[in-house]
């Protein structure tokens, strides 16, 4: 069985979003750094709420999916379909914005840590008009799993298989099949997990230094960094000499054009100016 090694690094870099919002992207600095269909990956991570306070306030959405993945804090989401969602620390809200809408995410503190991801999904070609759709994830809903050298999992998407057990997240069968895990290891220990062949995937730590690939080949990776991987069947990630915690996400490519104007990504420039034009009148939902 073939382990996926680590092809290329995209160090993330210091940014601002919404209203003012400081966070660290990676994938998603230029069309250059998308890895099919994975669109964008954020972190966001203060104590400072200068940092955060001002949120990201009202804004459109139209033909892909939006992840975000709190590690803590709380935040609130409001659309312009009446629609609200409290995002509170361990929780998720994985939100379709298919043809269009209008939202806003709101921190709802004034002071401590503020901390977690955003991530961008596409969405095919024939799924990109589709109603905007919700699920909002309660901490208590994700998957935890304790492994047997010490270490935790959680499973937001998808299917893994852990310690010979198979376990599922809340997020199951959409077009790109993602999978999206939260690992945590001690000090010296390493994690395995199979990966759908042909699926794009990448490890992003956030805690620590992590050792990527098969033990004789293994590399390093610095924290805020993605580490697309290569083709393979499953991928291998060590911790060093302390705690390590870090994502591991994969999905089906979709291999379409994708054309992207801000909050907005189409097949073609003629899709863009039209949902332009449809957010100018009103009309993007």
């Amino acid at each position: 069985m073939q382990v996926r090694q680590l092809q290329r690094v995209i160090q993330s870099i210091p940014t601002s979003d919404g209203g003012g919002v400081k966070l660290r992207r990676s994938l998603g600095q230029t069309g250059f750094t998308r890895l099919d269909p994975f669109l964008m990956l954020d972190e966001f991570s203060s104590e400072n709420a200068d940092d955060y306070i001002a949120g990201f306030p009202d804004h459109p959405h139209r033909g892909f999916e939006t992840v975000t993945y709190m590690l803590d804090g709380h935040m609130l989401h409001q659309d312009h379909l009446g629609n609200k969602g409290d995002l509170k620390s361990g929780g998720a809200q994985w939100m379709t914005a298919g043809r269009g809408i209008i939202h806003s995410e709101m921190p709802q503190q004034e002071s401590g840590r503020m901390r977690g991801f955003q991530l961008w999904i596409n969405l095919p070609a024939s799924e990109k008009m589709k109603p905007a759709a919700y699920l909002d994830i309660r901490p208590e809903e994700i998957p935890l799993v304790n492994l047997n050298n010490g270490g935790m999992v959680k499973i937001i998407a998808g299917t893994a298989i852990l310690d010979g057990k198979t376990i599922s997240g809340p997020i199951q069968g959409l077009s790109t099949a993602p999978l999206f895990m939260d690992v945590h290891l001690l000090a010296g220990e390493s994690f395995t997990q199979l990966i759908a062949e042909g699926h794009n995937a990448f490890v992003y730590p956030y805690e620590g230094k992590v050792l990527v690939g098969p033990m004789a080949e293994q590399r390093l990776l610095e924290p805020q960094a993605v580490g697309v991987l290569t083709a393979g069947e499953r991928v291998e990630v060590s911790a060093g000499d302390t705690a390590v915690a870090f994502l591991v996400l994969a999905a089906r490519p979709l291999l379409e054009p994708i054309v992207q104007y801000g909050p907005f990504v189409m097949n073609t420039r003629e899709e863009i100016e039209q949902a332009i034009t449809d957010y100018q009148n009103g009309q993007l939902a």
